[in-house]
């Protein structure tokens, strides 16, 4: 089941929503009971395993690259 984003239009209460399916009319706010529910645009976080085997950050510039500190 999905877990969709939801502002209400009622109570402007931002929710995250387990729906059974894609359908979600009927769906209420779980704070104040509206159906007045507007459905947010949903951004999920992905990796590419690229950052993942990096060593750590050492605070020198000059080790990776990655860091923003300025010497």
């Amino acid at each position: 089941m999905p877990i969709y984003e939801f502002k209400c239009g009622a109570c402007k209460e931002e929710n995250e929503i387990l729906v059974r399916s894609h359908d979600w009319s009927g769906v209420c706010c779980p704070d104040c009971g509206s159906s007045q529910l507007e459905k947010k645009l949903s951004v999920f976080a992905a990796s590419s395993g690229e950052h993942d085997a990096a060593p750590p950050c050492t605070g020198n510039p000059s080790g990776c690259g990655r860091c923003a500190f300025d010497n």
